[in-house]
């Protein structure tokens, strides 16, 4: 009698349905398992064999032949564990097959029998439903995840002896309700309020939460760049239920969610070193995962000390930043992940860190200080639409017990200007004004006859490019939503175009 178990595999950020099947064929005792398995797949016959038995069931003394279809699809993870040990005790006549009717099963197990957390549950959850299945038996410790997606009963277990007394009826285990309270958020951004002076920066930062633009930060060491950086999350307004599932998916595959909050519910904020790989910042490997940018997707990108990025590494975002997707291809195949993210950089003017700082002098020689700015390639700079300088702060402001302009008051205009973008772009994939195409730029940023001469002389005095010139328009398309107007005025415009870096600075 052939068993049939359905479980999942996660390719990228999609589920794929599994068909487990289990048989007896001729042979010394022992299991076999085909259909593409990987180490950790080929390691379930130890660890199934040994649950088994301690879970005080019998297992076969046959040739068992175990069957992940489809074969084209490659299995990495033990979470097959628990499907081909269910496939093991139905084939041995301990279990009905229809009590596993219209039923998805994931789960890792220990050697006692108990079921251990699996990653990626989430994308498994709204492929078991797409698929038509009624119930998702999963680990306990994943339960909430899994019952993110709606119209899909699920099954939490601890131990393969548990699970086993409730197919068969002796006992019951309750699906799993969802709790409504929110968890506390991870992390907690700096109020903008105890930030001291740096109102043009404060600004600056405004205008980027407010239409999802890039930003560009350079001073002298100590100036208040991370500190500035660190206080964005608190102006960007909240997430939509389906962007926070968007976010939760990518955390899920990447094994990142943390302990006890099942949805992230506030916008990714993430920080890597410098010494951060290719593959680390992009997402890579032998069976491609998802890297930072995607972690930041929805979110913040925040990478300091710029320049000390390695170049291969800086501009591979170059794609990313524009298609707001990365694409990883492998001789098996390309996977795509999301990478809508929102990129604050900052960096010192040169190696010591003082070029231009009226207190302290510089060491570095001009040369020195051109081949420091230039490992920023020109193509990456015209992406950031803010380039902002973060002069030192005077002792009387940061002595001054005066707080600023609280992140909520901030956040409220910020929301405002976001809203009048939903309105603007209803109906279709754009959200906020830095994502708009050229038949968008075209439509919702015309200029008056003041913007147009200016625009035109900034045209040929920065040496714009063609993005350089979208990216102002979008800039001052914001700017405008921020005061309330329809029109993008010339006081906006030149808001935007002050924004617009400076050149290579020489000695």
């Amino acid at each position: 009698m052939l068993a049939r178990i359905f479980s999942c595999a996660v390719v990228g950020l999609e589920g794929v349905v599994v068909e487990v099947e289990v048989d007896y064929t001729n042979g010394l005792p022992g299991m076999i398992i085909v259909g593409l398995p990987d180490t950790a797949v080929q390691e379930s016959r130890e660890r199934v064999q040994t649950a088994i038995k301690n879970a005080g069931l019998h297992f076969p003394r046959h040739r068992l032949v175990v069957n992940l279809a489809p074969a084209s699809v490659r299995k990495e993870g033990p979470y097959y564990d628990l499907p081909i040990a269910l496939g093991v005790i139905v084939l041995g006549d301990h279990l009905a097959a229809s009590s596993l009717d219209g039923t998805l099963v994931i789960g890792e197990l220990s050697l006692d029998g108990s079921v251990r957390h699996a990653r990626g549950v989430l994308p498994m959850a709204a492929t078991a439903r797409a698929q038509g299945f009624k119930r998702m038996i999963v680990p306990s410790v994943d339960a909430a995840e899994a019952a993110l997606i709606p119209d899909i009963e699920v099954i939490p277990v601890s131990n393969l002896a548990e699970l086993y007394r409730h197919l068969s009826g002796e006992e019951t285990i309750p699906a799993f309700v969802p709790s409504n309270e929110a968890p506390e958020p991870l992390f907690i951004p700096t109020d903008f309020a105890e930030v001291k002076g740096q109102e043009h920066v404060k600004r600056a930062l405004e205008v980027a939460a407010a239409g999802g633009h890039n930003v560009l930060m350079s001073g002298s060491p100590g100036s208040g760049k991370t500190l500035l950086a660190r206080a964005l999350p608190g102006i960007l307004p909240g997430m939509s239920i389906d962007e926070s599932l968007d976010v939760t998916r990518i955390y899920s595959v990447a094994d990142q969610l943390p302990a006890g909050m099942p949805l992230i519910r506030n916008r990714p904020f993430r920080a890597p070193h410098h010494t951060i790989s290719h593959a680390g910042l992009v997402g890579g490997g032998h069976i491609p995962h998802p890297g930072e940018i995607s972690l930041a997707h929805r979110g913040v990108l925040f990478l300091d000390e710029f320049p000390e990025f390695g170049s291969r590494v800086l501009e591979v975002m170059r794609q990313p930043m524009e298609d707001k997707i990365v694409t990883i291809s492998r001789a098996n195949g390309s996977l795509t992940f999301s990478a809508n993210f929102q990129l604050i950089a900052a960096m010192n003017p040169c190696p010591c860190g003082f070029y231009g700082d009226q207190r302290k002098a510089c060491t570095c020689s001009s040369s020195t200080v051109t081949k420091y700015q230039k490992r920023i390639s020109g193509p990456l700079l015209d992406r950031i639409d803010i380039h902002i300088e973060v002069p030192r702060v005077d002792y009387d402001k940061l002595s001054s017990d005066r707080l600023g302009e609280s992140s909520a008051a901030i956040r409220a205009r910020v929301q405002a200007a976001r809203e009048r973008q939903t309105m603007r772009f209803v109906g279709s994939d754009v959200v906020c004004n830095t994502d708009m195409r050229v038949a968008e730029v075209r439509k919702y940023c015309k200029l008056d006859e003041t913007g147009d001469s200016l625009i035109r002389a900034a045209m040929s005095q920065l040496n714009l490019s063609a993005r350089g010139y979208h990216r102002i328009l979008k800039l001052a398309r914001t700017i405008a939503d921020l005061a309330g107007s329809d029109q993008i005025l010339a006081t906006h415009l030149a808001e935007a175009l002050q924004y617009r870096p400076k050149g290579i600075q020489s000695g």
